[in-house]
This record gives C-alpha cells, structure tokens and sequence, in this order.
C-alpha cells in the first residue's frame, strides 16, 4: 500500500529543503527534518555520557531514544522523548556530533526506524539522499530534484557572501562534485535516483515553479492510487 508522503532526493545545493517545506506547506502534511533529528540524537548521547568512540555503547543507547517532528503552535518542533529540543540541537558543537553519530550503521538504521514511524502515522514531506530508495519506498510520490553543479555553486556563494564568508566559485564548484561523488558512493545508503522517481532539474526554475510541478506530480500519482487528497 502506498503512504500518502512524498520523498525528495538529490544532491547538495539542489534546494531539497527549502522546496519540501513549501511543498508541505501548501498540503498541510509536516515537513520531516532528517538532518534535526539525527541532531537530536547527537544531543541524546551527549546527555547520556555516550562517546562517539565507543560504538557498541552508541549501538545500544540509540535503541532508547525517541525523536519525533511534530508542531506545536503553529510552529515546527523536533521532540526528544517528548521534550521540545529545537533550542539545544541548533549549535555547532551538536552539529559536529551529529556527523560522528550517524557514521554509526545502527543509528541510520533507528533513524529510519523513527521516520518510517512517522510517515506511517501522518503524511509528510521528508528529504534527504536515501528517502526514495530506503526511508520511504512506498512513497506515493519520488521526486529527485537536481541542478546543474554551477548553478548549486553560484547557490552556495550566494549564502556564504551573505554569511561573510569569503571563499570562491571555482572552489564550490570542486567541493560539490567531490561531495557528489562521495554520497554516490558510499557504503550506506548511497545517494540515487530511485526508479519511480520523477527527475526534475532545478537550475532554470525560480522556487515557485519547482512546487507547482511537485505539487502536480504529488496530485496524479495520489490519483492514480486512489488517495483523497
């Protein structure tokens, strides 16, 4: 049976997120945050005395730890064992766990866990590198949304000059195809279009006509299903 939730894949830099909160929005489905809730965890094994070194006892403790998205007040919060943690995963130090963390195959795999969970209570919007082809293979609707990697460039130093932060196109440009070919490659999970995934490139689309065709797809393959939408 199809879950009524649509699954955006694709590289760095393709809008993935900014598109599936829009897209959410506009069904009133949640938008799933994957990158806060492997956060959350980061902040669960900090507040369990877990070193990231110590993977039989990262292995174990994920076991216990419940993470959620829900909203509250209208707006969006990630739930850690009931408890509202948006404030405490939002700093560099719990970023930086975060990405140590989730090289551990059996935190991956709770996450998938929680986020299937969720997407089998509620309809949402969830994006990432695996949610077509792992998290959500029963989506009614794949998207792998792509972009030129000059254009996902000229993206990123938009952001960074906006930051500050100095750095150069030509320097983007490597970074990206280096970080595509890594995700493409990689022993868990790796980054790729799933099969019924419908490919849309961004690179000469404003960010209203990316949801629009989204949105459209997501309405002909919920009524090819048989979904009420």
């Amino acid at each position: 049976m199809k879950l009524n939730s649509i699954a955006i894949d694709g590289p760095a830099g393709a809008g993935k997120s900014t598109i599936a909160r829009k897209v959410a929005e506009q069904l009133g489905f949640i938008y799933v945050d994957t990158g806060a809730m492997y956060r959350a965890m980061a902040l669960f094994m900090e507040q369990n005395h877990v070193e990231p070194s110590d993977q039989d006892a990262v292995s174990r403790a994920c076991r216990r730890a419940d993470i959620s998205i829900a909203y509250q007040d209208g707006a969006q919060v990630t739930l850690l064992d009931g408890v509202n943690v948006n404030a405490m995963i939002r700093t560099e130090q719990i970023s930086r766990m975060a990405s140590v963390f989730s090289a551990n195959g059996d935190v991956r795999k709770r996450l998938v866990e929680l986020q299937q969970k969720l997407a089998q209570e509620t309809p949402v919007v969830m994006d990432g590198r695996d949610i077509g082809t792992v998290v959500l293979p029963d989506a009614v609707c794949k998207i792998y949304l792509t972009a030129s990697v000059r254009v996902r460039a000229e993206r990123r130093l938009k952001e960074d000059l906006a930051r500050g932060t100095q750095t150069t196109l030509t320097e983007l440009e490597q970074e990206i195809a280096e970080r595509d070919e890594r995700d493409c490659h990689r022993a868990i999970s790796p980054l790729r279009q799933a099969d019924d995934a419908v490919l849309l490139d961004t690179s000469e689309l404003t960010i209203g006509e990316v949801t629009d065709r989204i949105l459209a797809c997501y309405r002909n393959a919920a009524a090819s299903a048989g979904l009420t939408i």
